[in-house]
């Protein structure tokens, strides 16, 4: 099923946990819903801006498989509304810059980013139609802890 021109329900909801554990990561209605909007408001301008394939590391998870990979319990993946992503060939600060620039979005993280290292991490974003608050952090590790900075660290 085509979420938009280039992004399918099967790559927004594949999930190597999910396999590797025999679990269910099916969305409802209502999860698939968040998801077109997901692609239509964010990964497909993403897309069409770089003219690139954007690599969807994470979309959907199903609560069960959320909490196998350690994500929060209030995670936006859980209803359909995030993604962690990447380009090839472009650097994840430069990516989660031109989001931030040019999109709405509820969150945008960019995670465990390297600076030197432009395909280190991964750029997390929401979006929710009724609270795209344009939430801007950057993830780091701290004391072998996840620690959230305000604003693009890179």
């Amino acid at each position: 099923m085509n979420l938009t021109a280039n992004f399918t329900l099967a790559e927004m909801t594949k999930s190597e946990t999910a396999l590797r554990h025999d679990m269910d990561n099916t969305p409802g209605e209502q999860e698939i819903s968040a998801l077109k909007l997901l692609c239509e408001k964010v990964l497909q301008p993403v897309r069409d801006h770089y003219g690139k394939g954007v690599k969807v590391n994470s979309g959907f998870r199903h609560p069960e498989v959320n909490a196998k990979v350690g994500g929060s319990k209030t995670s936006d993946h859980c209803r359909g509304q995030a993604a962690d992503i990447e380009i090839p060939g472009v650097a994840n600060a430069e990516l989660a810059e031109w989001i931030r620039d040019n999109l709405e979005f509820r969150q945008l993280i960019l995670e465990f980013y390297t600076p030197g290292i432009p395909d280190s991490g991964w750029v997390h974003v929401s979006y929710v139609a009724e609270d795209n608050k344009k939430q801007v952090l950057t993830a780091t590790k701290k004391d072998g802890k996840t620690v959230y900075l305000q604003g693009l660290v890179a």
